[in-house]
């Protein structure tokens, strides 16, 4: 399955968002006519998606890499406690 406009788009705004001005949720809303919370919903599907790691490995497997330290620090301390 390809890729459509908006999967696009998404992925080219994350790959440049730091160049834009302003807050990135502000961003979000003015370029992709989104809601912050539609956003990383939509991101975080599509970057596990072969078609979005073809489109652009390097930003797909850094997103998931973010997202799988970001849930890996919110595990430790539950692993903690468990202990």
């Amino acid at each position: 399955m390809a890729l459509h406009d908006q999967d696009r788009a998404i992925l080219a705004f994350e790959a440049q968002w730091q160049r834009h001005v302003g807050a990135k949720e502000e961003a979000v809303r003015t370029e992709l006519g989104l809601t912050p919370a539609r956003y990383y919903q939509l991101l975080g599907r599509l970057i596990d998606t072969a078609d979005a790691l073809e489109h652009d490995p390097l930003l797909v497997k850094r997103l998931r890499r973010v997202r799988d330290e970001r849930v890996a620090r919110r595990a430790a301390p539950l692993a903690r406690q468990t202990s």
